[in-house]
């Protein structure tokens, strides 16, 4: 199966996970959130083990980290496209996030009533913009941290003989 399948199903159960803890907490700022990161990791673990197990002859490290991306890409994509449209069609997040910003910042006493509305119609504007480009930075970045770990492990794993020559 390829990168990119292995990609699919992986976005796909992300995406079932995070609907499932929507429904059940009513929202995404709990500790069950982490099951959808495990299985974000388990499907790259997933796709650069079975490359590992497909090649027997030298594997680079770059080869690791092309299979890798070609699966983390695809969950980025799909997480994105998640995160828009669950957003479309669920304002009262928008609304709730918005309530509990007004409220951290009157809790502060630092800006007067003027400049908190200021600051609210702002983050307004840029909710839907500012969630899509958390989770493209987020997504990439952990894909691309456990990519690197998990290629350089194995790769080296892999050829540890190499290592000694180059040590």
């Amino acid at each position: 199966m390829s990168p990119t399948k292995k990609g699919l199903i992986t976005g796909i159960l992300m995406i079932a996970s995070s609907i499932g803890i929507f429904f059940v907490k009513g929202n995404f700022q709990n500790s069950l959130q982490y099951i959808t990161y495990c299985l974000y990791i388990a499907g790259i673990l997933w796709t650069l083990i079975d490359f590992k197990k497909r090649k027997n002859d030298f594997i680079k490290f770059k080869d690791f980290f092309s299979e890798g991306f070609k699966c983390f890409v695809v969950v980025t994509l799909l997480m994105v496209v998640f995160t828009f449209a669950f957003l479309l069609l669920n304002p009262q997040i928008k609304v709730e996030r918005l309530a509990f910003i007004k409220e951290e910042m009157v809790k502060t006493k630092m800006l007067t009533p003027g400049e908190i509305d200021s600051r609210i119609d702002m983050e307004r504007k840029f909710f839907i913009p500012g969630s899509i480009m958390g989770a493209v930075f987020g997504y990439l970045l952990i894909g691309v941290v456990f990519t690197v770990i998990t290629a350089g492990f194995l790769w080296q794993k892999k050829n540890d003989v190499g290592l000694r020559i180059i040590k």
